[in-house]
């Protein structure tokens, strides 16, 4: 009997053994499996898309589905076990060669979707940043048909002209975003810097709002793209606004033809008459013309300091500026006309 009793304590401790065994190899084998990249199908990163209100049963297949070549049910498995599983978020996602399990639940719970980018381009207009919406891949174009005036009204800002009200930079959004979304962060973009640089003005500026040096920076904008000709335009622009001389500024005369204009400027539309003309209304334009940058925004609110009144192109991106007509004639001559 007493043998018996310790032949069977041998049997029982050598079957707890081989289970502790089975239990290390087992946890041995799920840790690699977790680590482990998942096999994909050959080609670019997997794009993953989860609606909401999937299940995590769901998710799992979803992933299957994209290209991942795994058991829907061991990552289900996974999904649960992590008690995580309720956290995952619904989106679009990209699932580059090499995500393992483990990487992959990280990303769909922190909610790391895929996303797109559109870039709008300082000195563009409103109707250019609405082609460049209405080219971005996977934005939900909301504002399509729309007047100007009824998205500036869907943005809050019914009455206010879209034109220059939105920041130019580079916006990433996520697949099936709005395009009335993108347009909101631009705008509140702006709000944030032409309020910068609105409380960085100089104390003797003769513009008397944020909406004037909106519009004073626009026209810096589409006058030069070299960044230390910026200060020196807003000057001469600043010393006729003091004086009352006419600003007399080709790129508000383009904006006001329009649609009309061919890309050649001709004598007469200098003298057509529309609210943009510089040439033949005083003050600033009634609108910005195009959307500035923020060195163009500095620039309108603290000029340089110059008694320049004219400037012409050189030819070579820079301008001649000059405090007299008669200097300013001479710069059109050698620089416009060839002459010495």
């Amino acid at each position: 009997m007493p043998g018996s009793i310790h032949k069977d304590s041998r049997v029982v401790r050598r079957f707890f053994v081989l289970v502790l065994l089975i239990v290390i190899a087992a946890g041995a084998a799920a840790a690699w499996w977790l680590q482990a990249p998942l096999p994909v199908r050959a080609g670019p990163a997997l794009e993953l898309e989860i609606e909401p209100g999937t299940t995590p049963r769901g998710v799992a297949r979803a992933v299957v589905q994209a290209g991942v070549q795994t058991d829907a049910r061991l990552l289900f498995l996974w999904f649960r076990l992590s008690g995580k599983d309720r956290e995952i978020k619904a989106g679009n996602y990209e699932i580059p060669p090499g995500t393992s399990p483990y990487g992959l639940l990280q990303k769909l719970v922190r909610g790391e979707e895929l996303l797109r980018a559109v870039t709008l381009v300082e000195g563009w207009t409103f109707r250019q940043v609405r082609a460049a919406l209405a080219r971005a891949e996977n934005l939900k174009p909301d504002t399509q048909g729309q007047s100007d005036e009824a998205v500036m009204a869907a943005l809050g800002r019914a009455g206010v002209p879209a034109e220059g009200r939105f920041f130019p930079d580079t916006y990433t959004y996520a697949k099936g975003s709005s395009d009335l979304a993108v347009l909101r962060r631009a705008l509140h973009a702006m709000d944030r810097r032409l309020e910068a640089a609105w409380s960085q003005r100089a104390g003797d500026t003769p513009l008397k709002s944020a909406d004037e040096a909106l519009i004073l920076a626009s026209i810096v904008e589409k006058e030069t793209g070299r960044a230390e000709d910026r200060a020196e335009i807003a000057g001469v622009f600043t010393n006729r606004l003091r004086v009352g001389m006419l600003l007399q500024t080709d790129p508000t005369v383009i904006y006001g033809l329009g649609e009309k204009f061919d890309g050649n400027l001709r004598r007469r539309d200098l003298t057509a008459d529309t609210p943009w003309n510089t040439y033949t209304r005083a003050g600033l334009p009634p609108t910005p013309i195009a959307m500035p940058g923020k060195a163009a925004l500095l620039a309108a609110v603290q000029p340089a300091p110059t008694k320049a009144l004219y400037f012409v192109a050189r030819g070579d991106g820079t301008s001649h500026f000059s405090s007299t007509l008669d200097e300013h004639n001479r710069a059109v001559n050698r620089y416009q006309r060839g002459q010495k």
